[in-house]
């Protein structure tokens, strides 16, 4: 069983990421504040993390390096979530570590493709 965790400050859009993934049989975790994703990352040990990178608090790049400097947590495959997608902002992303940028409105066959390849589904549960 797949679990990821999900860090998203709007309400809207977390409560369809976490309502598109439960459907599909995936474990959710979520919160909407960065400075609880390390915390959480260690309770619950996800394979993926969609992280938005505009938090109140801490942001999506900050929380990323306190992911990345928690040892534990090194193979953890960290997705950004965001409507900043020209070339610029992916080439940041890239740069700043993380494993790949999940576009803003989020399209459910992204969200699909995601996950599949972070949490090594294939094509079940999460392909239909």
């Amino acid at each position: 069983m797949a679990t990821v965790l999900v860090v998203e400050d709007d309400p809207k859009s977390r409560k369809l990421l976490v309502d598109v993934l439960s459907a599909h049989g995936i474990v959710v975790v979520e919160t909407e504040a960065g400075e609880q994703a390390v915390a959480l990352a260690r309770a619950h040990a996800p394979q993926l993390v969609l992280l938005d990178i505009h938090l109140p608090g801490i942001d999506g790049f900050a929380t990323l390096q306190r992911l990345r400097e928690a040892t534990d947590l090194a193979p953890l495959a960290v997705v950004a979530v965001t409507a900043s997608v020209m070339s610029g902002d992916r080439a940041r992303l890239q740069q700043a570590g993380f494993d790949g940028v999940l576009p803003k409105p989020v399209r459910l066959e992204a969200l699909r493709g995601v996950v599949r390849t972070h949490c090594n589904l294939g094509q079940l549960p999460f392909g239909r």
